[in-house]
């Protein structure tokens, strides 16, 4: 709440129509009272009346316009348990990740939500109720207030213990419910075994710690029914036997009633929402905070050292290495020794004994069809999966972004989908930096990748973001410039420019190129592997490696994946005739199916496309297929 200042702010202006509201509920009645029926002017005691009901429909307003603010402050809160548990449960294999964040990242958000609902609505009814019975009469104020904050004290000191208590009764529940899910599966082997009086005894214990929690959390919570009784309804009490007292010294029969009416219709109800709000919803949050927050640092990005000369084409069983003795190369950012990996103990490798070497500094793109397992080398490359077998090194170049910088991640891995959370543009921008990032920089990095207009749109850096009405490629745009800014020596893009046109594209991996360290994309399309140092072709154990003119003489599918073409029986197509911006048909001339395929450069803005038409009468121009686009899906 602290961050987010003015959306408090906004809160308490609305809510100051609420106090508006409570004040009028008891004053208006009392002048409606006093200067109207008791005078025996109808009229005034009306108009004092149309008063307090005007006054219900501006309060209402005011509520309505409080619950938007509330989901300004509730929603952060979820974005950030949700990336605490989701990195906690990636980090530590976290077996209790699942129930965090489905049902304990819910709970703390649906509390969360109630307190700043009641706390807000206490806060400024009792204020509009106070101010009325000095407005009153003071002494109406002797009379309501002391039991009103002997009620509160008494609940304040509640609520320690009740918070512990309460976590106490939740560790026994999830101690249970995780006994009964290691039994349960297997109770034939328990019979089998004879350990039914053993298991039998383990699970009655902790159905005992259970019950003794659950008694003692229900022992303190009398106590919040006794401090309901002192605050809400003592003043009632009051109020009726100092009637006579108070009459004799100057309040009015509709003072009194005013009094009566603040008490029963304003305090008493705020008081019992605070009380059964605060004291079940606000324990049960703290604790579940407590729970969720991250408690362990995260593991070290630092990999094994690399050897320091590596060679610089891998998968041995599949590439040749160029003629000649090669020159030293420099130190590897990425090593991949042996990596196999599969989906399952049956299930057929992924990824089968590939060997890679990584220069630090290497733009390198992998192409291959869907499926083939570019998204698993990413995720492998990140450790968000484990190998089957061999091994993945990650290390840090010691003249890269900021080597060794506390904080700072050694990879960085921006997915397909974006993800950008509530909150404003810098949070989001500068999410994987340990310290604020510099606005300038900021807007320098903007810049660089192309957000610079949603920057100007949305009214700079610390302007709030809603995800739902951004684009997918303004959402993958924030996450590009936030993996930009993270000074990871590391960069992995998985098809995260998918939703951006082919100059957004250019523009994003040549900013990656330019800032230095290795960038590693899953090309989307087969312009990013033009512009890559090196191409990695993924094709089951086909695996081949090197440059794109390399490749086009080596790779049948690479040369296939750029709309190559050689005449049937004759060797490939120099490399320099597979220039940017020249169309060569993947087909031979004359197809059997009677579609001429086009042959030659210069189409009007083409993409690389391969365009097919039939009679003259019927061709169609490459203005039809959108820049950028796919034909036939491929």
């Amino acid at each position: 709440m602290r961050a987010r200042r003015r959306v408090v702010g906004r809160l308490a202006a609305w809510s100051v129509l609420e106090t508006a509201q409570t004040f009028l509920t008891g004053y208006a009645l009392a002048r409606a009272l006093d200067a109207g029926f008791l005078a025996g002017r109808v009229d005034v005691g009306l108009g004092w009346l149309a008063t307090a009901a005007l006054a219900v429909v501006v309060g209402a307003y005011g509520t309505g316009r409080v619950y938007g603010a509330v989901a300004a402050l509730v929603e952060p809160l979820r974005d950030r348990l949700v990336r605490h548990v989701v990195e906690r449960g990636v980090r530590d294999a976290d077996r209790g990740a699942l129930s965090r964040l489905t049902q304990q990242v819910e709970i703390a958000r649906d509390t969360f939500a109630g307190l700043v609902m009641v706390s807000r609505s206490f806060v400024f009814t009792a204020a509009g109720a106070l101010i009325g019975l000095f407005s009153l009469a003071p002494p109406l104020l002797l009379v309501v207030a002391p039991p009103l904050a002997a009620g509160v004290a008494l609940f304040a000191l509640t609520l320690r213990p009740l918070t512990r208590r309460q976590e106490a009764f939740l560790v026994a529940d999830e101690e249970l419910a995780d006994r009964l899910g290691t039994v349960c599966p297997g109770l034939r082997d328990i019979t089998a075994a004879g350990a039914e009086d053993q298991v039998a005894a383990d699970v009655g214990a902790r159905i005992a710690a259970e019950q003794y929690a659950a008694r003692s959390l229900a022992r303190w919570g009398v106590l919040r029914v006794v401090a309901l009784a002192i605050g809400g309804q003592l003043p009632i009490v009051l109020l009726l036997a100092t009637a006579p007292w108070l009459l004799a010294h100057g309040v009015t029969p509709g003072a009194l009633v005013g009094a009566l009416a603040y008490v029963t219709q304003s305090l008493l109800p705020a008081l019992q929402n605070l009380i059964h709000g605060l004291g079940t919803s606000g324990s049960r949050l703290a604790v579940v905070l407590r729970r969720l927050a991250p408690d362990t640092p995260a593991p070290s990005n630092a990999a094994a050292p690399a050897p320091a000369a590596a060679p610089d084409t891998t998968s041995a069983q599949d590439t040749t290495s160029a003629p000649g003795t090669a020159p030293p190369s420099p130190p590897t950012a990425v090593t991949l020794s042996s990596l196999t990996f599969a989906y399952g103990p049956a299930s057929e490798p992924v990824i089968d004994g590939l060997d890679l070497s990584v220069p630090h500094g290497t733009h390198l793109a992998i192409v291959g069809p869907s499926g083939i397992g570019k998204s698993t080398l990413t995720a492998l490359m990140a450790r968000l999966l484990t190998p089957t077998r061999g091994s993945v090194d990650v290390r840090p170049a010691p003249d890269g972004p900021d080597p060794g910088h506390p904080g700072h991640p050694v990879r960085v891995l921006i997915p397909q989908e974006a993800y950008v959370f509530t909150g404003t543009l810098a949070e989001n921008l500068g999410q994987l930096r340990p310290d604020p990032v510099p606005e300038r920089e900021l807007v320098a990095a903007a810049e660089a990748l192309g957000l610079g207009a949603l920057l100007d749109r949305l009214g700079g850096p610390t302007a709030e973001v809603d995800p739902g009405t951004l684009s997918s490629g303004e959402r993958q745009l924030v996450a590009l410039t936030r993996a930009y800014l993270a000074r990871a020596p590391l960069a992995l893009l998985d098809e995260a420019t998918c939703h951006l046109d082919p100059a957004a594209e250019e523009r994003v991996e040549r900013a990656f190129a330019r800032r230095g360290g290795t960038l590693v994309v899953v090309a989307h399309r087969i312009s990013s592997a033009l512009r890559a140092d090196r191409v990695l072709v993924m094709d089951g154990r086909r695996t081949t490696y090197g440059s794109h003119d390399d490749l086009l003489e080596r790779s049948p599918l690479y040369r296939d994946l750029v709309g190559a073409w050689s005449p049937a029986g004759g060797a490939p197509a120099a490399p320099a005739a597979h220039r940017p911006g020249t169309s060569h048909p993947a087909l031979p001339l004359r197809d059997p199916d009677g579609v001429d395929a086009v042959a030659g450069a210069g189409l009007p803005r083409d993409r690389r496309h391969v365009v097919a038409y039939g009679p003259v009468g019927q061709m169609k121009t490459s203005g039809d297929l959108r820049d950028g686009g796919t034909l036939g899906g491929q």
